[in-house]
C-alpha cells in the first residue's frame, strides 16, 4: 500500500509566489533559462537551472553549477522569499488550462515504495539526466522539484480535496505567462491530515506520470543519505521525496509527434510504396493540417502535403500493452524499416515534438530542412497504467503532459 505523508513545505510568500514560480527545469536550455528568468530575481530557476547565474563558458554539470544552486536557495530562504510551516502539512495544487481543470495533493512519497514498484514505472532513465538532479538535490538538501504522480481515482479522497477546497481560502492563485491558472490550498487541520494518510494506505500503487529521472535521482539521494546515516530510522525526511498526486481522470496527454531528417536513401515515391506495405495511405485535401482522430491513424507530412496513415490490420499486437501502442507501431513499421531510426532514444536524425506546439510547429520543421513528420495520436492514462502494471516500459517519447508542475511553489527540506 502506498504510504503518503505530510511535509514541512518551504513555500514562497503569497505577494511573490508568481516571481518565484518557474516552468520545469527540464522543459528548456540554459540560453532559455536565462531569459525566462531575466530581470526576475525570485525566479526559481535560479535554484533549478543555477548555470544561469554563471558565465556561459562554464559547464552546466560542473559542481560549482550545483553549489550555486544551494547558496541561491540559502539565500532565499535568509531573505525570506521561501518560509518553512511550522508543522508537517499537505497542499491541494489545482491547475486550469483551455477550461480543464486537474487538481492533485502535494505531499511526500516513499522512496522504498519506488524500490518495492508500489510507485510504478514506464520509462527508461539516462544515467547523465539522473546524476544532474542527483546533484542538485544533495547539494541543495532539498526536493526542489515534485514528482508528477497518478492513481485510480478514489471517491473518498476526492471528497475530502473538495471539501476543503469548498470551505477553505486558497493561499495562491494566479495566471502565469503561459495562461496557466495556479491555485493552492494548505491542508492543515490534523484530522483532515490523518484521514487522508490514511486513505492512500489503501491505495495499491501509485504511477509516475512524468519525472522518471526526478525520481530515480530522489530515490538515490536518499540511500546516499542512508549510507551517510546508518542509526537512520526511516522517518528521516531523506527517506521521501515531493509528490504532486493527481487522480487519473483529471489528466490530460497530449500528442507527442516525431520528425525525421531524410528518407533514408529513398526518393518521395519510394518511401510512400514502402509505407502502403503497412499502412493504408490516402492524401489530406481539406484545409490546414489533418490530425489523428482515433488509435492506429497517423498523420503526416511529406513535400508539402498532409497524408492520413492507418496501420494495417495484424501489422501490430493488439493485445501487447507497449506493442499496441501507436509511437510502438510507427517505430516498428516504418522509423526503424523505412527510415533507419533503430533507436529513437540516440538517433540523431529524428526529433520530438509536443503536442503544445501543434501540428503547424511540424509543418514549419519539415520546411527549415527536416524532411518527414508525423503526428500521433495521444495514448489514455489508463494506456500508461497498463504498461507500468505489465511491468514493462513506454516508447521513447510517448506522453506529453500539460499542464506542466511549477517548481518553487513547494520545495522539501531532506534534513
Amino acid at each position: 500500500m502506498a504510504v503518503v505523508r505530510p511535509f514541512r513545505g518551504l513555500r514562497p510568500k503569497k505577494d511573490i509566489a508568481e516571481k518565484v514560480a518557474s516552468l520545469p527545469y527540464d522543459v528548456m536550455n540554459r540560453q532559455e533559462a536565462k531569459q525566462m528568468a531575466e530581470g526576475n530575481e525570485l525566479s526559481f530557476l535560479h535554484v533549478v537551472r543555477s548555470e544561469i547565474d554563471l558565465d556561459d563558458t562554464v559547464d552546466i554539470h560542473d559542481k560549482i553549477v550545483y553549489e550555486k544552486a544551494r547558496q541561491n536557495l540559502i539565500k532565499f530562504q535568509n531573505d525570506k522569499v521561501l518560509n518553512q510551516e511550522e508543522k508537517p502539512v499537505y497542499y491541494i495544487y489545482r491547475q486550469l488550462m483551455y477550461g480543464r481543470v486537474q487538481t492533485g495533493l502535494v505531499a511526500s512519497t516513499s522512496i522504498d515504495d519506488y524500490a518495492d514498484n508500489i510507485i510504478k514505472k514506464h520509462e527508461f532513465t539516462r544515467h547523465e539526466k539522473e546524476q544532474d538532479r542527483i546533484n542538485n538535490f544533495d547539494y541543495c538538501d532539498a526536493n526542489t522539484a515534485p514528482i508528477f504522480l497518478t492513481y485510480r481515482k478514489d471517491d473518498t479522497i476526492n471528497k475530502l480535496v473538495n471539501d476543503w477546497i469548498k470551505f477553505n481560502k486558497p493561499v495562491y492563485n494566479f495566471v502565469s505567462e503561459d495562461d496557466i491558472t495556479h491555485i493552492v490550498w494548505v491542508i492543515d487541520n490534523d484530522d483532515i491530515v490523518n484521514q487522508i494518510s490514511n486513505l492512500f494506505d489503501k491505495i495499491d500503487y501509485l504511477y509516475i506520470a512524468d519525472g522518471h529521472h526526478r525520481t530515480a535521482s530522489s530515490y538515490k539521494v536518499g540511500l546516499k543519505r542512508r549510507e551517510e546515516n546508518p542509526s537512520y530510522t526511516g522517518e528521516e525526511e531523506f527517506n521521501y521525496f515531493m509528490s504532486v498526486i493527481f487522480p487519473d481522470e483529471d489528466l490530460f496527454i497530449m500528442d507527442y509527434n516525431r520528425v525525421v531528417k531524410d528518407l533514408h536513401g529513398n526518393t518521395s515515391e519510394e518511401f510512400i510504396t514502402k509505407v502502403k506495405e503497412k499502412f493504408e495511405i490516402e492524401e489530406y485535401n481539406d484545409e490546414g493540417q489533418y490530425r489523428p482522430m482515433q488509435k492506429h491513424t497517423f498523420a503526416m507530412y511529406l513535400d508539402d502535403k498532409w497524408y492520413k496513415l492507418e496501420a494495417k490490420e495484424g501489422t501490430f499486437d493488439i493485445d501487447d500493452p507497449v506493442n499496441s501502442l501507436d509511437a510502438a507501431i510507427l517505430q516498428n513499421n516504418l522509423l526503424a524499416p523505412i527510415l533507419g531510426i533503430d533507436d529513437p532514444r540516440t538517433n540523431d536524425r529524428i526529433d520530438f515534438i509536443g503536442g503544445i506546439r501543434g501540428l503547424a510547429e511540424l509543418e514549419k520543421r519539415v520546411n527549415q530542412g527536416m524532411k518527414v513528420a508525423f503526428a500521433l495520436y495521444p495514448v489514455t492514462i489508463e494506456d500508461l497504467m497498463n504498461v507500468a502494471d505489465a511491468g514493462t516500459v513506454m516508447p521513447p517519447k510517448s506522453t506529453w503532459f500539460e499542464p506542466k508542475l511549477r517548481s518553487g511553489l513547494f520545495v522539501h527540506k531532506l534534513s
